[in-house]
């Protein structure tokens, strides 16, 4: 996406990236205007801090459930739903609070995206894919969730290559599959301090 040239993004992702590679490397190219994420600053995150302390990127902070769930909502075409996570904090301010059964919740609206880019174990040239440990908490989601999603897998095989069983995104939400057979991994990456572009 560096290279593309894309701008003014919104970013949905459950961090910010680490080092200066992936996510923290868009963010760093300054192509970011909000993130939508659950954890802003891990333990190598080094880009994302800076940028919001200066006021260069929005932030806005989503617990864990409460994203997969407006990610999920999105892609079910539910235009939002009342959750009692975050009630009576400071994420809650400003949020429509309705009680049910004596118990408060807060209005929380879908999330959609215009790309979903999701990385699968394998996938067939239909676009059906399985993913790889927890890669499956985000990925079929998001890719409900996208008008277009690109899937990076290790593995492209034929039509049936995959027993339809294990299938856990089904081909009907994948627009583009692209095979990329040995992947770097981020955490490589950041402990040899590689950085993009």
């Amino acid at each position: 996406m560096i290279d593309q040239g894309a701008s003014d993004l919104t970013l949905v992702s459950n961090n910010c990236g680490s080092g200066e590679i992936g996510l923290a490397a868009l963010l760093k190219a300054g192509r970011v205007r909000k993130v939508i994420c659950s954890f802003p600053r891990t333990a190598n995150s080094t880009v994302f801090p800076e940028l919001y302390r200066s006021g260069k990127c929005e932030l806005e902070l989503t617990p864990q459930g409460t994203l997969a769930e407006r990610i999920r909502a999105g892609g079910a075409g539910i235009p939002a739903f009342y959750t009692p996570s975050a009630v009576g904090t400071p994420l809650g301010e400003g949020k429509e609070t309705r009680s049910f059964d004596g118990r408060d919740y807060l209005l929380e609206h879908a999330l959609r995206a215009d790309f979903a880019l999701i990385k699968g174990r394998a996938a067939d040239t239909h676009g059906n894919v399985v993913y790889h440990k927890t890669a499956r908490n985000f990925g079929p989601i998001m890719a409900m969730a996208a008008d277009v999603a690109i899937v990076q897998a290790r593995s492209v095989l034929a039509p049936g290559g995959i027993d339809p069983e294990a299938v856990v995104t089904p081909g009907i939400f994948v627009e583009r599959v692209v095979q990329v057979a040995e992947p770097a991994h981020e955490s490589e990456l950041v402990a040899a301090g590689a950085t993009y572009p």
